[in-house]
């Protein structure tokens, strides 16, 4: 009598009985381990995660958290709290959550001037939401623009008078579009680089052979965009998609060279869920 046939790893294989609960055992172990890898790779600084693991797990979607950047201190972060207590401006521009936490800390030890901010979108916005339900309008949010970039932000910022100021606290790393659209819009614009982003110098290597196995990766920043693709570059190849929180991070990826790029048309938290999901069924992935 003929051994039955096994399917096994897309193969049929003739064996006996001892050799019938191995292969059994082998491709339970393997979905085993296909079912527990992460589905999506979260890159913020370590800490700042939390909400997108919440939400993605909200889905079903496991996670591996593997930080790819760490903000350091800028050269003209001393000058920040100094600078806000000399000077008053008519806009504070703020791009970013770390440029407002950074902004914060120095508005504190400049004892609370009254400020007006310009942020670049509702993601930003709440990193001021509880000092603007209890700092008696000393710092108020006085303008989002249309769409979540800083090219946007710096066309439509309201300019109230001729010679109009704007302190605009930055990243190294940032271009110089805003304070070059506002400049030739009129305004006064004093920027200082409080903050830089950088690579981590150090990425645990179990982890990072877990990610590469990930169908998605998912990317707040150009810094981290780039982080990621030095990292894969060392790979023989990487077939995952890169999920971005907006189009400039799209546009580093492009410049990277990657190819399974997704991001949404208005940056922000709810449009990046939309393309990780989206990249996650590109990936076939995730089941609607």
């Amino acid at each position: 009598m003929a051994t039955p046939a096994l399917l096994f790893a897309g193969r049929y294989t003739n064996c006996g009985l001892a050799q019938q609960r191995w292969c059994l055992l082998r491709s339970a172990a393997m979905h085993l381990v296909a079912e527990t890898r992460p589905q999506v790779v979260v890159t913020r600084e370590l800490g700042k995660n939390a909400k997108l693991i919440k939400e993605l797990g909200n889905q079903g979607i496991s996670c591996l958290e593997l930080p790819l950047i760490e903000h350091k201190e800028g050269p003209d972060l001393k000058k920040l709290a100094s600078t806000l207590c000399d000077n008053t401006f008519d806009w504070i521009v703020i791009t970013s959550p770390e440029a407002g936490l950074v902004f914060l800390d120095a508005w504190k030890s400049a004892e609370f001037p009254n400020v007006q901010i310009g942020v670049v979108g509702s993601g930003t916005a709440r990193v001021f939401q509880n000092i603007v339900q209890s700092n008696d309008n000393l710092l108020k949010i006085g303008f989002l623009p249309s769409k979540a970039t800083g090219a946007v932000l710096a066309r439509e910022l309201p300019k109230s008078r001729d010679g109009c100021t704007v302190l605009y606290p930055a990243s190294v790393k940032a271009s110089d579009v805003i304070e070059r659209s506002l400049s030739e819009r009129g305004f006064q614009v004093t920027r200082l680089n409080t903050y830089s982003t950088v690579s981590v110098h150090e990425v645990n290597q179990a982890m990072l052979a877990e990610a590469a196995l990930a169908p998605v990766v998912a990317v707040a920043s150009p810094s981290a965009v780039r982080a990621w693709a030095n990292i894969i570059s060392k790979f023989e190849r990487w077939n995952g998609a890169l999920a971005c929180i907006g189009e400039t991070s799209a546009s580093a990826a492009r410049e990277a060279g990657l190819q399974k790029i997704y991001y949404p048309e208005n940056p922000g938290f709810e449009g990046w869920m939309q393309s990780i999901m989206e990249a996650l069924r590109s990936q076939d992935s995730f089941q609607t």
